[in-house]
């Protein structure tokens, strides 16, 4: 994959997200709270309720499998374990260059 902050070009983008459910590749991580569509920085705010303690996470479309408008539902090629450790959600995250950075690394071991 090329850019991990664009949408797959074989995921359905049209859907409201908000609200849907997010499935990991190893079961249910949360729900979408938030979507940003800005060109190479698109992603999803996942808030994981009490699983993790109500943390939300900021994943990037590209790991987006395939979404199911019918269900609802997201599903995503990261463990909950990847989504569980990866960095906290902040207000205005992709306008902060150490946060952004703190993404990057993150994600980019990943090879996604």
């Amino acid at each position: 994959m090329s850019n991990l902050w664009t949408y797959r070009s074989d995921v359905l983008t049209d859907a409201a997200l908000v609200g849907f459910s997010v499935e990991a590749s190893d079961g249910h991580v949360g729900k979408v709270d938030a979507t940003s569509e800005d060109v190479d920085a698109a992603s999803l705010v996942v808030d994981t309720g009490f699983w993790i303690f109500g943390k939300k996470r900021v994943i990037p479309v590209g790991v987006i499998e395939r979404i199911d408008a019918g269900e609802e539902t997201v599903y995503i090629s990261m463990t909950k374990d990847q989504v569980k450790n990866a960095p906290d959600w902040r207000e205005q995250w992709w306008d902060d260059e150490p946060t952004r950075t703190s993404y990057g690394e993150y994600y980019g071991p990943f090879g996604w």
